[in-house]
């Protein structure tokens, strides 16, 4: 694909992540970020910077890791995969992007928890580039405003043990509707602020 992201050789770019597959890698390689905030790391990276992103993206989650290991190669590849289906998806505006969380049987405290971690890496992936004028005045406007106001409040959500677990339940799916389109509307708002560079230079520079 022409992203300017050179995917390693052995990597699926059909391969759906898990999260907890890669939550128990990123742990045991000694990376500071988990999997759900990885994955909205990329997603705002994606939203701003597009593909050239990747290999930013992935340098930035595997900053201190110990890359000498078996664990790395393996967090790597997960990552890789990530970035390549999540791109997929947001570019090709397929309607399958969910952020990145935990299976429905964890807990609700647990997923909650994740989808709070989300937020918090989306909110980092927009700020992660140098900004332009006309830039900080797009995501100061509405649609974005509004959208970057909610993740703020999602990130400092608790949850009500004591409450109704069906309402609890509902709350929770409506919230990660509600960032799968806030994502995705993210992305779309922001193409004509993506630079578009060629692939092969973007490669060459990174060898």
């Amino acid at each position: 694909m022409d992203d300017g992201f050179d995917l390693p050789g052995y990597i699926d770019v059909d391969q759906n992540v898990d999260h907890e597959a890669l939550d128990d890698a990123l742990r045991r390689c000694g990376a500071n970020w988990l999997a759900s905030q990885a994955h909205g790391l990329l997603s705002g990276r994606l939203a701003i910077a597009g593909a050239d992103s990747g290999f930013d993206w992935l340098q930035q989650v595997l900053e201190g890791a110990d890359s000498s290991g078996a664990a790395y190669r393996e967090c790597e590849a997960l990552l890789s995969a990530l970035f390549e289906l999540t791109y997929r998806q947001l570019d090709e505006r397929l309607s399958e992007l969910a952020p990145l969380l935990p299976d429905d049987l964890d807990s609700t405290s647990d997923r909650a928890a994740a989808l709070a971690h989300w937020c918090d890496g989306f909110l980092h992936g927009l700020v992660s580039v140098h900004h332009t004028e006309a830039l900080k005045q797009r995501l100061a406007a509405e649609p974005l405003a509004d959208i970057i106001k909610d993740l703020l409040q999602i990130t400092r959500a608790t949850v009500d043990d004591s409450g109704d677990d069906e309402t609890t339940e509902l709350a929770y799916t409506e919230l990660v509707e509600y960032l799968r389109v806030a994502a995705q509307l993210t992305y779309e708002e922001l193409a004509e602020f993506r630079e578009v560079s060629d692939p092969a230079e973007g490669s060459d520079a990174r060898h």
